[in-house]
């Protein structure tokens, strides 16, 4: 599906015909380029897009099968970066991850988003009410785009610290119910996001050398700059695993300790039924030289001898910390 389609010269936006045939007649001034925005095409419309703006290079078939990491590849003049995009579905408390696969030409360039993390009209109108950032060319479409994937990683992880601070509450509360199954997911998911951005890290710095040389240097600042922010969130989500890592270790910790709890109050009940249990054996016998088995008082006597041994059990036990 196309989303958008304009042609650009000093950040100034002309529309075009975003139909193949209209692409494939375009005849653009020098330093004029088309931005074409699709979101999931099939595989013949992003074929006839690629062929109308003479993107010879690009296969569309492997464009568009998923990637599990993000990719660059450079085929003659023609650019090809994927990216994972991602977002946090707060509900099911779930990493949600995308590609956004950008395709720069000379004179064009191809933004394909499949997913629903990073949408980039908001990014498109704010460059064209700057202007500035749409006359450096197709490179600074790239730069601004991994820019903005980079940026919208910040409010995934800004949903992970919420739920993490809320599972390590739920760690140390009064409840003796601990969040194990739910401390695993969230960790699992935390993986999962770190996977993808820091596979990144090695496209762009690739990207930065290669190409560094040849943009202006507002895009390598930009490039640069969206490089050091994927460092600084790399360490974030880090920080957040490790957090993680130390709640579940304090939950296991705690699961322990409840049973040794447990174990101990079991222990005492056991030890304080095991005197009545052995006098009552005793007596159980069925010998006729007890001394107390004619006694009037030996009974209840017997009985208060039971009690009061258990009853001091208790007190021991429960001043020891036992109950």
């Amino acid at each position: 599906m196309i989303v958008d389609c304009a042609a650009y010269f000093d950040g100034v936006r002309t529309a075009v015909d975003p139909r193949p045939e209209s692409l494939a007649r375009w005849q653009g001034a020098d330093g004029e380029f088309i931005w074409l925005g699709l979101r999931m095409p099939n595989e013949d419309e992003l074929a006839a897009a690629c062929e109308a703006l003479e993107l010879d290079d690009v296969s569309a078939q492997e464009l568009l099968m998923p990637h599990a990491r993000p990719v660059l590849e450079m085929e003659g003049p023609t650019l090809v970066m994927v990216l994972r995009t991602a977002r946090y579905d707060d509900a099911a408390e779930a990493t949600v991850l995308g590609e956004m696969s950008v395709v720069v030409g000379t004179k064009s360039v191809i933004s394909i988003r499949h997913g629903h993390a990073s949408p980039l009209a908001a990014l498109r109108a704010a460059m064209e009410r700057d202007g500035d950032r749409l006359c450096h060319g197709p490179m600074g479409v790239l730069a601004a785009i991994i820019g903005r994937v980079i940026d919208d990683y910040s409010p995934a992880l800004d949903g992970f610290e919420r739920d993490a601070v809320e599972v390590e509450r739920d760690v140390f509360s009064e409840g003796r119910t601990q969040p194990v199954k739910r401390l695993y997911k969230l960790k699992r998911e935390v993986r999962t996001l770190l996977v993808a951005i820091d596979a990144l890290q090695d496209p762009l710095n690739r990207l930065i050398r290669t190409v560094g040389h040849r943009v202006t240097p507002e895009v390598l600042a930009d490039l640069s700059e969206a490089a050091d922010q994927l460092d600084r969130t790399v360490t974030r989500t880090q920080s957040l695993s490790g957090l993680l890592d130390a709640a579940l270790t304090a939950s296991l910790a705690q699961i322990s300790v409840q049973q040794n709890e447990d174990m101990r109050r079991i222990s005492a009940w056991v030890a304080m039924a095991a005197v009545p249990t052995l006098i009552a054996g005793i007596y159980g016998m069925n010998f006729d030289s007890f001394p107390e088995l004619h006694w009037d008082f030996g009974y209840p006597l017997i009985l208060l001898v039971m009690a009061g041994i258990a009853g001091l059990m208790y007190r021991s036990f429960k001043k020891g910390g036992w109950f």
